[in-house]
């Protein structure tokens, strides 16, 4: 048995993210608590209570997703001694990569914390709300969602966002070019097309500006070698290398998220179990389509951390 630890991005955020693991372990208290005062904000607070509106704010979101997967690190190793070591890859779905990054010890986490709620604001602030939107396909092949996007690009902006897994693909660009796509999907044979609730079209190329804040950013922070490789959004590939992953991290914002590519390296480099590090189930949900072969499993609360390691251990 070969493991990744994979973690979520935006969209995994509910009130109640956490909490369960802050009241059983000082390890998941600590890292809350370490959050809350790298960004002096009671971010713990929206994440334990909410009101969801506030957590699903951009700026509030991605540091919440960060300090919930961590907490689920920290107490695995504290409570169970399952260390980051035991994985042979870490990556990240968009926001994830950068708690894959700090879970490896590439980044500390008051740092991390530091970052994703620039970005999260910088992201927000590159595109007026209501000019860009999202959209999904579901259903779609690679070729039909770029034939969406070549229809979209002639009213503006329309590019491939996100490859997810098999027939999860998502478009991102100017709201009118995105639905004229949506509108174009219906002769090509794509089984549903639908938009997005989102607040900016992430993941394109009019994020630009929210990539050179960050490259300014991530210019001051220091990056060392994750203790375990980290795979990439913007190639698929895995990499140790401190400046790389820098301008990884940086032309993952405007680039696509490659993240159906990235489950096929590690399921080719040997990888036969993935275990996803914080809230929600999405990314489990896309091992089964898109490498059905690995076993995932989602671990969000104390009985989950149990349960997986004493598989681990029954595994060894």
């Amino acid at each position: 048995m070969t493991l990744a630890f994979i973690f979520p991005g935006q969209g995994s955020q509910a009130p109640g993210m956490g909490k369960a693991l802050a009241d059983a372990f000082p390890a998941a208290r600590a890292v809350v608590e370490e959050v809350d005062a790298a960004l002096n904000q009671k971010l713990s607070t929206l994440m334990f209570e909410g009101p969801a509106d506030a957590l699903t704010l951009t700026e509030n979101a991605q540091p919440a997703l960060l300090a919930c997967s961590l907490m689920v690190l920290r107490a695995l190793e504290a409570e169970h001694g399952v260390k980051i070591g035991a994985a042979a890859f870490v990556a990240g779905h968009s926001l994830g990569e950068t708690s894959a990054l700090c879970a490896a010890g590439g980044i500390s986490l008051a740092d991390a914390a530091r970052f994703v709620k620039a970005r999260g604001k910088a992201m927000q602030a590159a595109v007026p709300v209501g000019v860009g939107a999202m959209a999904a396909l579901l259903g779609a092949e690679m070729d039909q969602a770029q034939a969406a996007c070549d229809a979209g690009s002639k009213v503006g902006v329309c590019e491939i966002a996100n490859d997810n897994t098999v027939g999860q693909i998502v478009i991102s660009g100017e709201k009118a070019a995105v639905e004229a796509a949506v509108e174009a999907v219906k002769a090509l044979g794509v089984r549903k097309a639908m938009m997005l609730p989102v607040s900016a079209p992430f993941h394109c190329s009019m994020m630009k500006p929210a990539a050179d804040a960050m490259a300014e950013v991530l210019a001051g922070v220091k990056i060392a070698a994750p203790s375990v490789p980290l795979v990439a959004n913007v190639t698929a590939q895995a990499s140790r290398d401190p400046e790389t992953i820098r301008r990884q991290l940086v032309a993952q914002i405007e680039g696509r998220v490659r993240w159906r590519e990235s489950m096929l390296f590690m399921a080719g480099q040997g990888v036969t179990r993935m275990a996803e590090a914080g809230a929600g189930k999405a990314l489990t949900g896309m091992i089964k389509r898109a490498v059905p072969d690995v076993a995932g499993v989602a671990l969000n609360g104390p009985e989950d951390l149990a349960a997986f390691a004493s598989a681990l251990q029954g595994a060894a």
